[in-house]
């Protein structure tokens, strides 16, 4: 007996058989049982899905003799002649060789006959898309209103290029791409069938190349046990339908985590000594980077479409990388991958690529940065005139600023901490309070105001700001203000400026509001450096009332 190609030999001949598409294999077997067959069906996809395979097991249910479970038989008389193109009533047409009018015209014409045998006259036509229009125009008519005994099947990769007059008079169903799984399923199921042993990494490679598409698959299938005349290495697969090897991919993530510079060049010579192309690696490498954030984010392997020893491989990433620092990779691929299409020298860009990837640093949260300042045992203080971030000034050893004593560190470790205004230690906070006084209070009430502006700055700092300062006794600062509603707006958020002057100064200060007539008779203390500096009544206006300050 002749050789039959896989793709012939084990295609489906029931709905039940029929990979992938269960949502069309359902709905079309319950309207078969409930009596509700349409007069057209479109049926679209990308190739090697089972849209004529579908067609013809239709056309075998509806004229089935023995027909179970909207099921054909496969057995009587009309499956049998189905099975081997013998019956007239089932006409398949290519649409790509007989799309003028002509033939349409001649289509038109036969569909007035009545089956010979058969219940229905089935017309399945294969890529439809390819019809001119004006066959297209000459079919609507029949198209519409077709005799009870005619149906049609249109089968179409394009549907877009249907006119929508045409697709209006059909039932469309759209098949979708197989899933890497159940492709690896059917090939399996073959394979054993055969008797011909394969391992899940070759089956996963030639899942990959088919892209979805099952047919492909079983062509890629038989081509490899050709190839490989019994004794299939997944190595030797790889290389024939020339993929490229997923363990540069691993290469590439651990010298990211390493910083091994090395592993650019060694990757990029395997590369271009295999022929691999340098834009198929890089998106590979996406993909790859996207496996290893569905990994980090999911917890799971599920959602990566691979071999299963690969799959343990992108687990053990899971506290290696963040999803920050993975995502900043991949953003930095995809501007990259722009690039390298419009190189002229592909092998030197895709060596600067992955060498500015590998030199990325890790970045750390805020609250990362915070935690290790906290954490810090030893103190280091540098500079001689330095401030903290309420404007504090240190004097002797305590002068200076609080910096993190860790360096730069790979993408495996903790990695360089930048400088944040963190609060300040107890041994900063004594210094604070040591020196904290009337006239410090005054100097730094600007930057205390413009602190609260942070949150609050529509509604407390101009409140704040028309303050007048009278005096500092311990931790009571007594103040004065000429505006009720500033008053009124203080009362409110009282305990809330408590708790940001603690924050701000190092100690909790207690606000003392004091009337007008107090404050006269409190002529003899110091009243504020701000109001003492000038008798002139505008400079008065605009330090007191708009929040200026005098420069010396």
């Amino acid at each position: 007996m002749n050789f039959v190609v896989t793709a012939r030999k084990w295609r489906p001949q029931r709905f039940d058989e029929v990979v992938g598409q269960e949502h069309i294999t359902a709905t079309i077997k319950n309207a078969i049982k409930e009596n509700r067959i349409p007069h057209a069906y479109l049926f679209t996809g990308p190739r090697g899905v089972g849209k004529t395979t579908t067609a013809r097991i239709l056309a075998k249910a509806l004229n089935c003799e023995n027909q179970k479970d909207a099921e054909p038989c496969n057995k009587c008389s009309n499956c049998v002649a189905i099975q081997n193109s013998q019956l007239m009533d089932i006409i398949e047409i290519d649409g790509a060789s007989n799309r003028g009018i002509d033939e349409v015209r001649t289509l038109r014409d036969s569909v007035k006959y009545a089956p010979t045998k058969s219940k229905y006259k089935v017309y399945i036509i294969d890529e439809v898309h390819m019809l001119t229009r004006e066959s297209f125009n000459a079919f609507l008519k029949t198209l519409e209103e077709p005799p009870e005994y005619t149906i049609f099947i249109f089968a179409t990769t394009d549907a877009h290029k249907v006119p929508l007059t045409i697709i209006s008079r059909c039932q469309r169903f759209d098949f979708r791409r197989i899933q890497l799984d159940k492709i690896k399923e059917t090939l399996k199921m073959i394979a054993k069938e055969e008797k011909i042993e394969i391992d899940d990494k070759t089956l996963t490679t030639i899942a990959k190349k088919a892209d979805g598409a099952l047919r492909d698959a079983e062509s890629y299938f038989d081509q490899v046990v050709s190839f490989c005349q019994g004794k299939i290495d997944s190595a030797v697969v790889a290389q024939m339908l020339n993929l490229i090897n997923e363990e540069v991919f691993f290469k590439i993530s651990d010298a990211v985590l390493d910083k091994n510079f090395k592993a650019v060049f060694e990757v990029t010579n395997t590369i271009y000594e295999n022929g691999w192309d340098f834009t198929d690696f890089l998106d590979g490498l996406i993909e790859h980077f996207r496996n290893i954030l569905s990994v980090l984010i999911t917890n799971s392997s599920n959602g990566i479409e691979s071999a299963e020893n690969y799959k343990k491989k992108y687990l053990e990433y899971t506290d290696k990388f963040s999803e920050s620092d993975v995502l900043r990779l991949l953003s930095f691929l995809n501007k990259s991958h722009q690039e390298i299409r419009f190189s002229q020298n592909q092998k030197i860009k895709i060596e600067i690529i992955l060498s500015h990837l590998i030199a990325l640093e890790k970045t750390n949260t805020i609250s990362e940065v915070i935690s290790s300042l906290n954490s810090s045992d030893t103190p280091k203080f540098i500079g001689e005139q330095k401030e903290d971030y309420s404007g504090a000034k240190l004097t002797g050893k305590k002068k200076a600023l609080l910096v993190n004593n860790s360096k730069p560190q790979n993408f495996s470790q903790q990695s360089s901490t930048k400088i944040v205004n963190s609060p300040p230690t107890s041994e900063i906070k004594s210094a604070i309070l040591a020196e904290l006084n009337f006239d410090g209070v005054v100097d730094k009430w600007q930057k205390f105001v413009d602190f609260i502006r942070e949150e609050k700055g529509l509604t407390l700092a101009p409140a704040l700001q028309s303050f007048n300062l009278i005096s500092l006794s311990g931790s009571q600062l007594e103040f004065s203000t000429f505006d009720e509603q500033d008053k009124k707006l203080f009362e409110m958020h009282e305990n809330y400026i408590e708790k940001k002057s603690e924050e701000f100064f190092g100690r909790r200060l207690k606000f003392n509001w004091i009337t007008k007539k107090t404050q006269i008779k409190k002529s003899d203390q110091k009243i504020t450096a701000k109001s003492q500096t000038s008798a002139d009544p505008f400079e008065e206006v605009i330090l007191n009332e708009l929040g200026g300050q005098k420069i010396q």
